[in-house]
């Protein structure tokens, strides 16, 4: 049966699993669905139309699923969607999506959301993301699986950051970052590819090798950057992390691509 802490307090609309566990002054909205394995650690405030899936555990001082700090917000039904397995730590803030942003914000599977880190109105992150303390995310960003961003880091709205990609503490990222790179700075330029990052995550050398070839050649001299990915396409097409880059770079996108620094520091 469910825990309910006798100080913690639940609206009565509020729709909990039977093994959900709710902690010292908690405080639940009637909107709030809590499904098996849930556990609020204390002091957590969810409301809205919020979804949390199994075996998420939420600690002290999480304000989840209030609505958006977008001015444009004017009251409409949207939600919050949580998968399972996430840890979200102390005084992380979720908002709900917007009517201009397809009314849901989603976060996947098996996230870790450590402390002070915020998810604005609309974004979208995939399975296995790290925001690391104070990371934040404007308003429709999209972060891919497995991608990482760094302390105290800041992404611009609307950005998406690819799967796999690491931005480094204290970065400011207003550009879209391809899958696979690490990018850096006040305001972030790649710096190559998360070589240690595919490694640890079981990519052959022969994936690795051919990411490394197709990134040379994307951001090498000559023509311009849509020919400079065809010709990645045509010559290391095939190799699951290099039409992984080159998806994301032909994809319809409001931001321009995150580039290395030039070499004449400009």
């Amino acid at each position: 049966m469910s825990q309910i802490h006798p100080t913690a307090i639940v609206a009565a609309g509020a729709r909990l699993d039977d093994e959900v566990t709710i902690g010292p002054y908690c405080v639940v909205g009637e909107h709030v669905e809590l499904a098996a394995g849930v556990n609020l650690k204390s002091h957590v405030v969810i409301d809205g139309r919020t979804k949390i899936g199994e075996r998420t555990r939420i600690f002290p001082f999480a304000s989840i699923g209030f609505e958006t700090q977008d001015l444009k917000y004017k009251g409409e039904p949207s939600s919050l969607e949580i998968g399972h397995d996430n840890t979200i730590r102390e005084h992380v803030t979720i908002n709900p999506g917007t009517e201009g942003g397809g009314m849901v914000t989603r976060i996947g599977n098996h996230c870790l959301l450590m402390v002070g880190s915020h998810v604005a109105h609309d974004c979208q992150l995939g399975d296995h993301v790290i925001l690391v303390n104070n990371g934040t995310l404007g308003g429709h960003v999209v972060m891919e699986d497995y991608a990482i961003l760094g302390g105290l880091s800041a992404v611009h709205q609307f950005c998406r950051i690819g799967r796999h990609a690491m931005i480094g503490g204290m970065s400011g990222v207003e550009r879209d970052v391809i899958p696979y790179g690490l990018a850096m700075g006040d305001r972030a330029r790649l710096t190559g590819i998360n070589i240690v990052g595919m490694q640890r995550r079981g990519f052959s050398r022969d994936e690795i090798q051919s990411l490394r070839n197709a990134y040379n050649c994307l951001f090498g001299d000559g023509g311009t950057l849509s020919e400079r990915v065809d010709e990645v396409a045509r010559r290391f097409g095939g190799v699951g992390p290099v039409d992984d880059l080159v998806a994301f770079i032909k994809a319809d996108s409001s931001r321009a691509i995150c580039q290395p620094k030039p070499a004449n520091g400009g």
